[in-house]
C-alpha cells in the first residue's frame, strides 16, 4: 500500500487552516501546521525540539516563507494572517498553492509565473533536526526565490512579542556560516536564557543575504483566538536565502535546522561537537529514509497490507511512542500538540499502539519503566514538562497496568514472555495488589465489602477529574463503577499469571498457586458485592458511583468498562442491557458522550472560555477512545454474530471520515456531543488511534 494523503482543494483559507498536518521525531519533538502553510496554533511550528526527551519542549524554527522573483515580478508564495492596525491582514500565497501531500513527510507544491516549487518538510528520527527539500523547475526566463526563516526560541505552549525577542535572541547572538569547501551557507545561535542549546540553520544550493527588517510581528493563530485567547505571536527573521534558476532549468537545495544540547554535570561546560555539513541532496536523502520508514512500520503490523485504515492508523500510532532518554526507556506522549506522557493514556494505548503493531520490544520496554515507576502502590499520572515529580493521585492507572500485563502475554504468549514477567513484572503487581488492599494515598483502598473506595473531600482520583478552583466538576468519591470493574479484572489477572507462571516456573511454584487462589477468592466477594450494589433496575443499567449515603444514577459511559474488560461480573442480559442503554443514549459515531444528553448538566459544546471548556470536558463531550470497549461490548453481546460485525464495522465510517477533517491521518481526542461532533482538544491523541486500531483488530478475531 502506498501512504499518501493528497489534496488539491487548497484556495479556501478560513476552511482549511483547521485541517493540519502533524510529523514527529520519536523523541516527543514535533513539527506541525496547517495544510496550506498557514499557522492558526501557538504550537504550530516546522521544529518544536525536545531537548531533554520526551520533555521540555522547544519551538526553534517556526517556517519559512517564500517568494518567487521573475524579471520585476514577485509571487509572494506566504500564507499568513497578522494582526492590522484596524482588522486582520491576510497573505494568501495558497491561491498559487496546487498540492498539498503527507506520505510520512510534508509537501507544498506552488505555481506560478511560468515556475513550480516543491517544498518537502522532513523531521529525522531521533534527533530535534528538521529538513527541508526545495526544487524549482522554471519553464520561462531565468529567476530565483527568496527563502526567509522565521526562527524562535520559547516553551511550545507560549508566545513571544518583539520585545520579548529582543531579549531572548539579540542580533549580535546569530553567528553567520559561510563556507566555501562545502558550499554551505546559514548561521547558528544560543539563546540568552539557555546556554546549554545551540540551534543551527544551514543550506545547501543557495546564497544566503543579512535582512534589515527583522522580526515578523504580530502573527494571528485563528485557533487561540477561537478559544478567547490573544492568539498573536512574534518571530525573528535574520536572513534571507536565494535560490537562482536558468531559464528552462531546475535548482535544488537543501535546508537543515539542528538543536544541539550540550547537558554535562561536569564543572567545566564541553566545548560543543561540529556543526552538521549539509549537502545539495541531504534533505532528499532524509525524505526517502521517511518513506521506507513507513513502509517497514506497515510491513511490521499484523495487519493486511491492502487494509489501508489499519495501516493508517499504524502509522499514526508511530508518532506517540517515543524515547524517554531520562531511564533510556520506550514511552507514549498522550496527545499532540500540548500534553505529554500521562500515566493512564499509556496503559489505555498500549495494546492498539505496541501490540497490534507488533512492536513487541517497545511494549516490554514501557512494561518495565513503568514497574519502576509504583510508589505506595500508585502510578504516575502526568509527568510535568519541566520535568518536576509526578503526581499520582489515581485510582485506575495502577488497575490499568494489569489490563496491560494481561494483554501483552495474551500477545506475546512465549517463554521468554513469561520470564520477563516473572522476574521483572510479577513483584510489581503484587506491590500494587497489597497497597490497594490494605489502602493508600488519596483515600484509595478495599473496603469492608472487597469493593474499591477511592477518593475523599478534594480528591479527584478517577479520569473524570476537572476542578474548577475548588469546585469538582464531576465528583466521583467513593465507589467509581469503573473503578471496581478494573479492580476484579485486576484480581483476575493476577489469578491468571500467577497459575501460567506456577505451569512454567523452578521457582517455588506452590507459592504462585496459593497466590492466585487469594486473589480468586477475593475475586468472588467482589462480584457479588458488585451485583447486589452497582446494579440500577429502574434504568437497566449500572450505577456511576455509590457510596455510604447515596447511589449515583448519572448515566455516564464508565459502565462500559463493565462489559468490555477480559474479566468482568455481570451476567449476560445485564452486560446487553447495559450496552443498549450507552448505544441509545451516548453513542455518537465518533465516541461516547461523557454525560446523557438530557441530563440537566449536559454540555455540548467543547467551545468558549476556559471554565466553559471545563464544564463541558466531562460533562457531554465525547471521547473517541471510548469506542474500543464500546465495540468490543457490542460485539461481545452480539455474540459475534454476522450482523453484530457488520454493524460494528459501520462504526468505523466516521472516524475514517475524521482522518481527513482534523489532522490529517490520525484522532483527535475529543468531540462536541452535539451534532456536526466538531473535533477538539488534542489534534492528535495516543488513546483515540490506540483504542480505535484495538478495537478495529478485534473484526478480524470475531
Amino acid at each position: 500500500m502506498d501512504f499518501e494523503f493528497v489534496f488539491d482543494k487548497l484556495n479556501n483559507y478560513k476552511t482549511n487552516i483547521y485541517r493540519e498536518w502533524l510529523l514527529t521525531n520519536g523523541l516527543g519533538g514535533y513539527a506541525s501546521s496547517s495544510v496550506i502553510g498557514s499557522h492558526s496554533r501557538i504550537q504550530h511550528g516546522y521544529l518544536i525540539a525536545s531537548l531533554h526527551a520526551p520533555l521540555e519542549r522547544y519551538l526553534v524554527f517556526s517556517k519559512t516563507n517564500e517568494r518567487l522573483v521573475c524579471g520585476s515580478r514577485i509571487y509572494d508564495l506566504t500564507t499568513a494572517t497578522h494582526k492590522g492596525p484596524y482588522t486582520s491582514e491576510f497573505n494568501q500565497g495558497n491561491m498559487h498553492l496546487k498540492s498539498f501531500k503527507y506520505d510520512g513527510n510534508i509537501t507544498y507544491i506552488y505555481e506560478a509565473g511560468g515556475m513550480r516549487l516543491t517544498k518537502t518538510i522532513s523531521l529525522v528520527q531521533g534527533k530535534n533536526q528538521c529538513t527541508i527539500a526545495y526544487t524549482l523547475e522554471n519553464n520561462g526566463p531565468a529567476a530565483g526565490i527568496v527563502i526567509t526563516p522565521l526562527m524562535n526560541y520559547r516553551p511550545h505552549g507560549k508566545t513571544m512579542t518583539v520585545e520579548d525577542l529582543r531579549w531572548e535572541l539579540p542580533e549580535e547572538i546569530f553567528k553567520e556560516i559561510r563556507d566555501e569547501a562545502s558550499g554551505n551557507v546559514g548561521f547558528y545561535y544560543t539563546p540568552v536564557s539557555n546556554s546549554k542549546v545551540r540551534v543551527s540553520l544551514i543550506a545547501s544550493g543557495c546564497e544566503m543575504v543579512k535582512r534589515n527588517n527583522l522580526y515578523d510581528e504580530n502573527m494571528e493563530l485563528q485557533q487561540e483566538l477561537d478559544y478567547g485567547d490573544h492568539g498573536l505571536d512574534s518571530h525573528i527573521k535574520p536572513y534571507d536565502f536565494v535560490i537562482e534558476v536558468a531559464a528552462g532549468g531546475v535548482s535544488k537545495a537543501s535546508f537543515v535546522c539542528t538543536v544541539d544540547v550540550n547537558d554535562t554535570s561536569a564543572k567545566k561546560k564541553e566545548a560543543w561537537g561540529n556543526l552538521v555539513t549539509v549537502e545539495r541532496e541531504t534533505a532528499f536523502i532524509e525524505l526517502e529514509k521517511n518513506k521506507k520508514r513507513i513502509q517497514e512500520l506497515m510491513e511490521k503490523s499484523s495487519f493486511e497490507e491492502d487494509d489501508e485504515f489499519a495501516q493508517l492508523l499504524t502509522i499514526a500510532a508511530d508518532q506517540f511512542i517515543v524515547d524517554n532518554k531520562q531511564n533510556g526507556k520506550k514511552t507514549i506522549i498522550a496527545g499532540y500538540p500540548w500534553h505529554t506522557e500521562c500515566g493512564r493514556d499509556t496503559m489505555l494505548a498500549f495494546t492498539g499502539l505496541c501490540l497490534e503493531t507488533g512492536r513487541f520490544d517497545d511494549a516490554k520496554s514501557i512494561l518495565l519503566a513503568y514497574a519502576s515507576y509504583i510508589k505506595n502502590g500508585l502510578l504516575p499520572k502526568k509527568f510535568p514538562e519541566d520535568g518536576k515529580e509526578p503526581s499520582r493521585n489515581a485510582a485506575d492507572i495502577s488497575l490499568w497496568y494489569f489490563y496491560a500485563v494481561h494483554n501483552y502475554l495474551k500477545y506475546v504468549d512465549t517463554d521468554e514472555a513469561w520470564k520477563f514477567v516473572e522476574d521483572e513484572i510479577y513483584p510489581s503487581l503484587q506491590e500494587i495488589m497489597g497497597a490497594y488492599r490494605k489502602g493508600t494515598s488519596y483515600s484509595i483502598g478495599m473496603d469492608d465489602d472487597a469493593l474499591m473506595r477511592a477518593g475523599d473531600g478534594r480528591d479527584r482520583v478517577t479520569w473524570m477529574d476537572v476542578r474548577i478552583g475548588e469546585e469538582s466538576v464531576t465528583p466521583r468519591q467513593g465507589k467509581a463503577v469503573e473503578i471496581n470493574a478494573l479492580w476484579y479484572n485486576a484480581l483476575m489477572t493476577m489469578e491468571e499469571i500467577s497459575r501460567g507462571i506456577a505451569r512454567r516456573t523452578h521457582n517455588k511454584p506452590e507459592n504462585y498457586l496459593a497466590y492466585a487462589g487469594g486473589c480468586s477468592q477475593l475475586a468472588m466477594w467482589v462480584k457479588e458485592a458488585f451485583n447486589t450494589d452497582f446494579w440500577y433496575e429502574e434504568g437497566g443499567y449500572l450505577y456511576d458511583v455509590i457510596n455510604d449515603e447515596d447511589k449515583d444514577a448519572t448515566l455516564r459511559p464508565n459502565q462500559i468498562f463493565a462489559v468490555s474488560l477480559p474479566f468482568t461480573m455481570l451476567d449476560a442480559e445485564k452486560e446487553k442491557s447495559v450496552v443498549k442503554a450507552v448505544k441509545e443514549h451516548l453513542y455518537v459515531g465518533l465516541g461516547l458522550r461523557t454525560l446523557d444528553k438530557d441530563d440537566e448538566q449536559y454540555h455540548g459544546t467543547f467551545t468558549g472560555s476556559e471554565e466553559d471548556r471545563n464544564r463541558a470536558y466531562h460533562q457531554g463531550t465525547a471521547w473517541t477512545f471510548l469506542l474500543g470497549a464500546f465495540i468490543e461490548a457490542y460485539l461481545k453481546t452480539g455474540g459475534h454474530s454476522a450482523q453484530s460485525i457488520e454493524e460494528a464495522k459501520a462504526m468505523f465510517d466516521p472516524i475514517e471520515k475524521h482522518l481527513v477533517q482534523g489532522c490529517i491521518g490520525s484522532i483527535a481526542e475529543i468531540f462536541d456531543g452535539d451534532e456536526p461532533h466538531n473535533a477538539r482538544g488534542c489534534v492528535a491523541q495516543a488513546i483515540s488511534v490506540g483504542e480505535v486500531l484495538r478495537a478495529y483488530a478485534l473484526l478480524d478475531r470475531a
